[in-house]
């Protein structure tokens, strides 16, 4: 039975914020439909600034803080970046319609718009958990490939790499050992057998890669939170790559009109000395955009397809994230399928027309 505003009323606003502010931000917002007390107080700027908090510990940081106030406050920044991408707007008949290049003049819808969009209006907010605790947190300014390419940038292939360097913590090395909950493990071998880190990363890693631009003053979670896939690193078995990643619109951008943006956290597997059980250690954290037919986008295209995704459809239901990223990757499938048999087919008819020549070359001479 809801609860009237009367009967809330003769309580203080201090004992309501205290219950609202332990609420995560779902509750949160469904609370605040309940009654108009708890629509006021829910409104408080702090209380969705600890929600973010604890969301994510990148945002706990001066410099974050005021640059999500500049885009508007805690409570946007919240509804912008807690749902995820999803878009199923995509199939084989609607990719094979376009021609396999388009000139470059078709490419942009409004150059004069791309033109404005700079790398340094792009900042990145990573974080990674491990069992509900965060073992990672990051604040990129900026893409810093763009400084060192300067103009090549936007016709290199993009990526952001963060490598050993970049992913130790204040403390050292980012590692996941037996008193974080890791499984206990002798030596890579019986992993081989078990797997069993394979399946602890599968299910109890979070990544949320958080883009902001600065100058539309809109955010998007461009992460899938969940990985969409484990595996070894070929040649060496004792790498994890861990994949997480959305589908990006891409109409009026790229003939394919959309693409998968790929976040990918590796780990490599050492054996403590101390407790004589295998630990992982995170070596490097990625981002990249690939296409349909499994090409990077370069710096140009991916600044237009980043700002695309800050105002494409998002939902809070991860399944349906889950979902349009295995649609993605079965009508990548198809796509590849269909051109080996155009490839065949021409082949064989390069073949059959190479057997004519000869048989009409000899009856000619003979």
């Amino acid at each position: 039975m809801p609860v009237e505003a009367e009967s809330i009323c003769p309580l203080s606003n201090d004992i309501l914020y205290d219950i609202l502010g332990r609420l995560d931000g779902a509750t949160l917002a469904s609370a605040a439909c309940t009654c108009a007390s708890f629509s006021s107080i829910s409104k408080e700027e702090k209380i969705w600034e600890n929600v973010c908090n604890s969301l994510w510990p990148s945002v706990n940081r001066d410099d974050v803080r005021n640059l999500i106030r500049s885009i508007g406050g805690f409570r946007k920044f919240y509804s912008d970046s807690y749902p995820l991408i999803v878009n199923k707007d995509l199939g084989l008949d609607s990719f094979l319609e376009y021609p396999e290049e388009w000139p470059e003049a078709d490419y942009y819808e409004d150059f004069e718009e791309y033109e404005s969009i700079t790398p340094s209006d792009f900042v990145s907010l990573v974080d990674i958990r491990y069992k509900d605790k965060t073992i990672f947190s990051k604040v990129l300014w900026g893409i810093s490939e763009s400084d060192v390419l300067g103009r090549w940038f936007y016709n290199a292939p993009f990526h952001i790499e963060l490598g050993s360097s970049d992913v130790s913590n204040n403390a050292g090395k980012v590692i996941i050992s037996g008193e974080d909950g890791l499984p206990q493990i002798e030596s890579v071998d019986n992993e081989r057998k078990e797997g069993k880190l394979w399946v602890e990363l599968r299910d109890r890693l979070r990544l949320s890669w958080i883009i902001v631009n600065k100058k539309v003053k809109q955010a998007a979670n461009v992460s899938s939170l969940i990985p969409l896939g484990v595996q070894r690193h070929w040649p060496s078995d004792k790498d994890f790559l861990v994949r997480f990643g959305s589908v990006l619109p891409a109409k009026g951008i790229l003939p394919c009109q959309v693409v998968e943006c790929i976040l990918v956290v590796k780990f490599r597997m050492f054996k403590n000395t101390t407790s004589n059980f295998v630990n992982l250690e995170m070596t490097q954290v990625r981002m990249q955009l690939e296409d349909m037919e499994g090409f990077h986008l370069n710096g140009r295209n991916t600044l237009m397809v980043l700002k695309k995704a800050l105002s494409c459809r998002k939902t809070r239901n991860y399944s349906e994230v889950l979902e349009s990223c295995n649609l993605y990757s079965r009508v990548r499938s198809e796509i590849k399928e269909e051109k080996l048999r155009n490839e065949s087919r021409i082949d064989k008819m390069c073949i059959l027309t190479g057997v004519v020549v000869v048989v009409t070359f000899w009856f000619c001479i003979l």
